[in-house]
C-alpha cells in the first residue's frame, strides 16, 4: 500500500510538473499533504513536515546566500575576463561553445560541489549564450550531464555514502571507477558535440534572434555596479570561500552567509547600495529557496510515512529469485530509476544494505554492488528530489518541466553507457 502511494505521489507530482499545471513549489507541497491525509497520517503529518524542513535548511540557506554572493560577484564585474576569454576562445560557433560549456563543467566540478558548479558555470555560458541566440535548455542539460558524472567524486556525496555503508574505502569503490567517469565524459562531450551541431544548424536555419523567457542570475547590466578596481580583492575572496568549502571548515551555508556580507561591505560602503543589491537579486534567491523547503515537505512525508523505505523494498523484491547471480547487474540498472524516485539518503542508507546483505548470500562481493549502485548517479540530478537541481533552472531562467523533458534521455544514455562501460571493463 505504501510502495502504491509513493509511486502514486511521484507520478501526480510529474504529470503536472510537466503538463504545467502546477509550480514545482505547490506540487512538492500540496501533492504529499494530500496523500499523506488520504492514507490516515494526519495526526503526524505536523512533526514530518518540520523534520523534512530542518533536514534540508542549512542547504536552502545556503543556495539563498550562494545565490546573492555570486550575483554581486556578477554585478561587479568578477566574471567578464572569463567570460571575454571563452568568447575569443569558442568564436560565434555554437559547436565550440557547446563543447566548452561540457569541459568548463567537469574542471570546476572537481570541487565536488553541484551549487557553485552551477553557479559559476551559468554566470560565465549563458551570456555567450544569449549572444549566439542558443537555447539555454541546451547549456543546462550540458551541465548536468557533466555534473551527473562528477558527483561521482569521493567529495561529491553519493561514493562517500556507499563508502560509509559499506564499510568499504575509496581504492575499492572509487578509484575502479575512474575509467567508468572517464568514459562518461567523453559521451558528455559527444553529447554536447550534437547539441552544438543541432543548435548551429537551427541558427543557420532561423537566425540567432529567436527570444527565449530566461532571466539570469545578474539580471541587466548595471554600469554603475562595476567594481573593476576591486577584482583581486573579489578574486581572492572568492579563492578563500573555495578553499573553505573544499576543506569544509565551517558550514557552506554560513561561509556564504559571511562571504556575502565582507563582499556587500568592501564592494559596495553605501547602504543604499548594499539595498539595492539585496532587492535585485532577492526574487531568485527567494522562488529557489521556496523550492528548497518545498522539497523538504515532500521528503519528510516520504520518509516519515516509510513511502520511502517501502518503494524501495517493493522494487528489489520483483526481482525473481532465479536472478540472483546477475544481482550486480540488477542493482546497477535499478540504481538508475530507485536513485531518482529516492534521495541518496534513502538508497544509500537504506536500500544498498539489504542489497548488499543479499549479494552476500550469493557470494557476490560488497564493492562490486557499491560499484553497480553508483551507476544510476548520471540520471540522479535530473530528480525532482535534488535541490540544487532548482537552483540551475533557476539561474538559467527556464522551467524545470522543460528542462526535465529536454534532458531525460541525454540522462539515461549517460547512465547506459556507464553500464555498458563497466560491464565491458569488469567494474562491476
Amino acid at each position: 500500500m505504501l510502495t502504491l502511494l509513493g509511486f502514486l505521489m511521484i507520478i501526480i507530482f510529474m504529470v503536472l510538473i510537466m503538463n504545467k499545471k502546477m509550480t514545482p513549489l505547490t506540487a512538492l507541497v500540496i501533492i504529499p499533504v494530500a496523500i499523506a491525509l488520504i492514507a490516515g497520517f494526519g495526526p503526524n503529518l505536523g512533526e514530518m513536515m518540520k523534520n523534512g524542513v530542518k533536514e534540508i535548511a542549512l542547504t536552502g540557506v545556503m543556495l539563498i546566500f550562494a545565490i546573492l554572493y555570486f550575483s554581486l560577484m556578477i554585478d561587479t564585474g568578477l566574471f567578464e575576463p572569463l567570460v571575454n576569454f571563452i568568447l575569443k576562445a569558442v568564436g560565434d560557433n555554437p559547436v565550440k561553445t557547446t563543447i566548452g560549456t561540457a569541459i568548463l563543467t567537469t574542471l570546476v566540478s572537481l570541487d565536488g560541489d553541484g551549487s557553485s558548479t552551477y553557479i559559476i558555470v551559468v554566470a560565465a555560458m549563458l551570456p555567450l549564450y544569449k549572444k549566439q541566440g542558443m537555447n539555454p535548455l541546451t547549456l543546462t542539460c550540458i551541465i548536468m550531464l557533466a555534473g551527473g558524472i562528477m558527483n561521482i567524486l569521493p567529495w561529491g556525496g553519493p561514493t562517500a555514502r556507499v563508502m560509509s555503508s559499506l564499510k568499504l574505502g575509496h581504492t575499492e569503490i572509487f578509484v575502479p571507477m575512474i575509467p567508468i567517469m572517464t568514459l562518461g565524459i567523453l559521451w558528455v562531450i559527444f553529447v554536447a558535440y550534437i547539441l552544438g551541431k543541432k543548435e548551429k544548424k537551427r541558427i543557420a536555419k532561423y537566425g540567432k534572434h529567436i527570444q527565449y523567457s530566461t532571466s539570469d542570475i545578474s539580471g541587466e547590466a548595471d554600469p554603475k555596479l562595476l567594481r573593476p578596481k576591486l577584482i583581486w580583492v573579489n578574486l581572492f575572496l572568492t579563492l578563500i570561500l573555495l578553499i573553505v568549502m573544499i576543506l569544509d571548515i565551517v558550514p557552506l551555508g554560513i561561509a556564504f552567509m559571511i562571504a556575502f556580507c565582507i563582499a556587500s561591505v568592501i564592494n559596495y560602503p553605501k547602504l543604499k547600495d548594499q539595498q539595492k543589491i539585496m532587492s535585485k537579486h532577492a526574487g531568485n534567491a527567494l522562488s529557489v529557496a521556496g523550492m528548497i523547503f518545498g522539497a523538504g515537505i515532500f521528503t519528510g512525508i516520504l520518509n516519515g510515512t516509510g513511502i520511502m523505505q517501502a518503494m524501495g523494498n517493493s522494487m528489489i523484491e520483483i526481482v525473481p529469485k532465479s536472478w540472483g547471480s546477475y544481482l550486480n547487474i540488477i542493482t546497477a540498472i535499478f540504481s538508475v530509476p530507485l536513485t531518482f524516485f529516492l534521495t541518496n539518503d534513502a538508497y544509500y542508507f537504506g536500500i544498498l544494505p539489504i542489497i548488499e546483505a543479499t549479494g552476500r548470500q550469493l557470494d557476490i562481493a560488497p564493492e562490486i554492488l557499491g560499484r553497480a549502485s553508483l551507476v544510476g548517479q548520471a540520471s540522479h540530478l535530473l530528480s525532482p528530489l535534488v535541490p540544487s537541481t532548482y537552483l540551475l533552472v533557476s539561474l538559467a531562467g527556464v522551467e524545470y518541466s522543460d528542462h526535465l523533458k529536454y534532458t531525460l534521455k541525454w540522462a539515461i544514455g549517460s547512465s547506459i553507457i556507464m553500464l555498458l562501460g563497466a560491464l565491458l571493463l569488469g567494474t562491476i
